[in-house]
Order: structure tokens, then sequence, then C-alpha cells
């Protein structure tokens, strides 16, 4: 299993980033996850937090190397994440439950899976082309399905940001769950916050993300996003993955593309992680930007060590 990945988030104009983003991997599976924690509620990046803690978690349990039952898993995944946003709202007697929308992708044996509630995005593109895409939880969308509203009104009208579905809610979340798509070397799978898709009309996403590796094209469109949102930027997210399969993308070369990775090494019982094992949720909502450029790379510097250890152990 070899893929290109890149991830990056800016604070924009808010006063916390409640946005969380990360990946685990083995030597056969590959795990995509993003969050949201959702403004207006209280602690929404206490949310997210937790959410990727126990969904990263559950993906090393089971990934032995592989997930057996993929759509299963994140269903359930995303349930035990909801049941730990409560479950933390009680031990620390808030007043509210906090909230999240999630989108995670479950990539093995060739073939991507994915789920979401709410906002956050997955894109799945190949060739210039949207081959799928994630449809928001949101009110506008339901009103665009009943055709009451355009398409062209997704950025405009007044009901854009009212979700119904989440983590956190008081409510069981409904998961969305699609995919089974057969990846193929080249194609690219991206999820992201609203802060980035609201701003970029997906053909303009699209192009840029085309343009360059996944670790330039990240960081053009978060910038591409800020530049249009200005001084009222949303916080701004994005993970993505260019898929390798089994052997190295022509044109991928490129010195910058430090973050290929290569899983083929690795023995059957190891998992890397970029999401953190036990973070403080308490520090996490006092952190401005609790994913700045340092903190990355030093993330893909420790994964590349494992990998590059485990391949000294198999000689």
């Amino acid at each position: 299993m070899q893929f290109s990945v890149y991830q990056e988030s800016h604070i924009g104009g808010r006063k916390v980033n409640q946005d969380r983003m990360g990946y685990s991997f083995t030597r056969d599976a590959l795990l995509l996850v993003l969050a949201d924690g959702m403004g207006g509620h209280l602690r929404g990046e206490v949310a997210a937090t937790v959410a990727l803690q126990t969904i990263s978690t559950l993906f090393q349990q089971q990934a032995q190397p592989y997930v057996k039952k993929p759509q299963r898993f994140l269903e359930e995944a995303f349930q035990a994440a909801h049941r730990d946003i409560h479950q933390y709202r009680h031990t620390h007697e808030l007043p509210e439950t906090p909230r999240t929308t999630i989108v995670a992708c479950l990539v093995q044996h060739n073939t991507a899976t994915w789920a979401h509630c709410g906002d956050s995005r997955l894109y799945w593109m190949r060739s210039g082309q949207i081959l799928a895409r994630t449809r928001d939880h949101s009110h506008v969308e339901n009103l665009i399905a009943k055709g009451l509203a355009l398409p062209s009104e997704r950025a405009t009208h007044p009901d854009r940001n009212k979700l119904w579905n989440c983590l956190g809610a008081d409510t069981p979340p409904r998961i969305e769950v699609g995919g089974g798509a057969g990846l193929l070397p080249g194609d690219l799978v991206l999820l992201c916050s609203d802060g980035l898709w609201s701003m970029l009309p997906d053909d303009e996403l699209v192009a840029r993300m085309h343009a360059h590796t996944v670790v330039r094209a990240v960081p053009d469109v978060l910038q591409a996003a800020l530049r249009a949102a200005g001084d009222a930027s949303d916080n701004v997210t994005a993970l993505a993955i260019m898929w390798q399969g089994s052997s190295v993308v022509d044109g991928m070369d490129d010195p910058v593309t430090a973050t290929v990775i290569s899983t083929e090494a690795l023995p059957e019982g190891l998992h890397s992680t970029t999401i953190r094992d036990t973070p403080a949720p308490e520090a996490a909502s006092a952190e401005a930007d609790a994913f700045d450029d340092d903190e990355i790379e030093k993330a893909i510097a420790e994964i590349r060590g494992a990998i590059e250890k485990s391949s000294q152990i198999l000689k």
C-alpha cells in the first residue's frame, strides 16, 4: 500500500480552531478522519478531539492488519464517538454536550469506504473530475433535493449553515455510509471542513488539487479559501491523499513529496497514527491552533521513522 498524504489546518478569523484531522494506518489499511467542532455549542473542539481519539483507537484495535467489515466499522465507530462525547459532558458536568461534524474514510484492498455526519465533506477525484462527493446534512441540501432551492444557492441560502445531523446531539446520529469505490493510482481523496469548500467552487477546488502534488495542493487550496473569506474566515482544514496502490505514480519524484508512505514493510501488528493517543481535552480549548506546521512535520517524521525502524527489523 503506497500513498502520498498531507494535512493542514488554519484558524482563520476565529479565536479557537475547532477543526481536528488525522490519519492512522497499518500494513493493509488506512483511516482518514476529519472533524469540525460546531460553533455555537460549548467546546466544539473537545467533541472533535474526542471523536478522533475514539475512532482511531477502535481502528487500532480492529485493523489486524485490516478491518473485516469496513461499513459496519465506520457506523459503530461513529456511534462510539457519539457516546464518548456524551460521557465527556457527564464526567465534566458541562451544561450542554459538545457537538461536531465528522467525515472518515477507510481505504484497504484498493477500495475506499467513507461515512459522514454533518457538512464536513469527502471528495473522490480522478483526472480532474469529481467521481463522488458526500452530501451535506443541512437544511439547504434537503430543500435542493425536494426542488425547493437551486444548487447554485448552496453558498448564499440563508439556511446554508443549519445542520440536522452531527455527533453529540441529543438524538443519535444518522450515519451516512458510501463508497466501496475502487481506487486507481493517481486518484485523490480529500477530506475538508466547510471553511474550505464553502469558499471555493467545486471546479476551482478540483483544478487546484490536480495542479500540484498533495503536499503543495493542500496549502494552495487553504490559502485560496482564506483569501476568499477575508477577515471573517472560518477555521479551514484539509486532509488529502494521492493513492498509488502498489507502485509509485510517474511524476511523484518531486523532492517536496517527502510524505510518500509505503506500508509494505510494516509488521502485521504495527499501527502508526498522527492522532494523539491521550491529548488533554481541557488543553485543546485553550490552544489557538493545535495543528501548526511544525507539529504536522513532526508527526510525519515520526511515522517515517517507525517505517524505517520496522524495515530494519525485517532485514
